[in-house]
């Protein structure tokens, strides 16, 4: 089994999914006492979400360097980034180290292709939303079209991220809400729809949507462990 390399903290409320999806999974392959070998830096968020809301994302590549470096220096052989927004900066990190990253929009994209879906809709913070780094990834490398919700309802995805599940604070009416968002795109033509931010897992299950869901975290937590156990 390899060292799974976590750069988490970004909340710290979905990297702790990540730890327990990912140690779940381990013992389910393997069974008896069997957990993962992994090792996790994790980032304080005020500092990132910060430097996010100011567009610093050149210091915010150096500190996702910063945190990789030391995360292979623990001895992990490849890294998991726990957030979708910060692969914004994944060239940074790619950089930065001789281990491979594992990255979320490719085991996304991977997810859907097996499925046979081609346009989907996409919820996330609204620089995932807006900014081109995941959308065109997701086009470019994958043929995967991609739908987002129009700016009144982006923002209202990113305020609940941000403002209630980065606080584990989760609201019925929150959910209700982003079951409308969701039966609007798949009004617009998304097959499924990608829960794009690792906190959204925490407010959506698969019997809350309309659509197909692609929780992120999970998708990405087991493919870290599929990743472990057959390099």
């Amino acid at each position: 089994m390899q060292t799974i390399g976590l750069i988490g903290g970004m909340s710290w409320e979905s990297s702790a999914q990540y730890y327990r999806l990912i140690n779940e999974e381990t013992k389910r392959r393997l069974g008896g006492h069997h957990s993962a070998r992994s090792v996790m830096v994790s980032v304080d968020f005020a500092e990132v979400e910060h430097l996010q809301s100011a567009g610093d994302w050149e210091q915010l590549g150096e500190i996702m360097a910063c945190a990789a470096r030391r995360v292979e220096s623990g001895g992990a052989d490849f890294i998991v980034l726990c957030t979708n927004t910060m692969h914004k900066v994944a060239d940074s990190i790619t950089a930065a180290v001789r281990i491979p990253l594992l990255h979320i929009a490719d085991v996304t994209a991977a997810a859907i292709q097996q499925a046979g879906r081609k346009r989907v809709g996409l919820l996330g913070t609204r620089f995932t939303m807006e900014d081109t780094f995941y959308r065109d990834r997701l086009r470019d490398r994958f043929g995967i079209d991609v739908l987002v919700p129009p700016r009144d309802s982006r923002q209202l995805v990113h305020d609940v991220i941000y403002g209630e599940l980065c606080h584990g604070v989760v609201r019925p009416e929150s959910r209700e809400k982003y079951r409308h968002i969701i039966a609007d795109l798949a009004a617009r033509g998304a097959e499924s729809v990608i829960l794009g931010c690792t906190e959204i897992g925490l407010l959506i299950s698969p019997e809350d949507s309309a659509l197909t869901v692609y929780d992120t975290t999970d998708l990405h937590a087991r493919a870290a462990v599929e990743l472990a156990l057959t390099r």
